[in-house]
């Protein structure tokens, strides 16, 4: 199956974890939960995968940095704002390799009274340039 980024190839880096104040109700803007985010990038893995060559592909410590500095930095009132925020902070990190990033946050804990394992919000973007090379979360 094609992938939607348009690229053949992606990079998956699965259940990063940190703790953030993200949420529409005043204590969960005060006390750190658990969010736990999921990353696609949609690049070309082949050169670097004929090379076994690291600067031919997507450092990845970079983009996990980027995700720990949205999620542990201000307070988004819903999951959909974090998501876009990550989007975009993940394709600044992973440019100018790639294409697109399909981001999936989970709130751990939400705040329902039921038994719920998470809540989640997965968004979809791709790149574009941002006029300097770099990109940006474009649609």
């Amino acid at each position: 199956m094609p992938d939607p980024g348009g690229a053949g190839d992606r990079i998956e880096l699965r259940g990063l974890r940190f703790f953030g104040c993200h949420g529409a109700l005043p204590a969960e803007v005060e006390l750190p939960q658990p969010f736990e985010v999921d990353i696609d990038l949609f690049t070309s893995t082949r050169a670097a995968g004929l090379a076994d060559d690291l600067s031919l592909t997507i450092d990845y410590a970079p983009v996990c940095e980027a995700v720990r500095a949205v999620v542990e930095g201000p307070p988004a009132r819903l999951l959909e704002r974090l998501a876009e925020r990550l989007a975009e902070r993940v394709l600044a990190a992973a440019s100018p390799g790639a294409q697109a990033v399909t981001v999936a946050v989970r709130k751990m804990r939400p705040p329902v009274p039921y038994h719920l394992a998470s809540a989640g919000v997965r968004v979809h973007r791709k790149a574009s340039l941002n006029g300097k090379g770099g990109a940006v979360a474009g649609q």
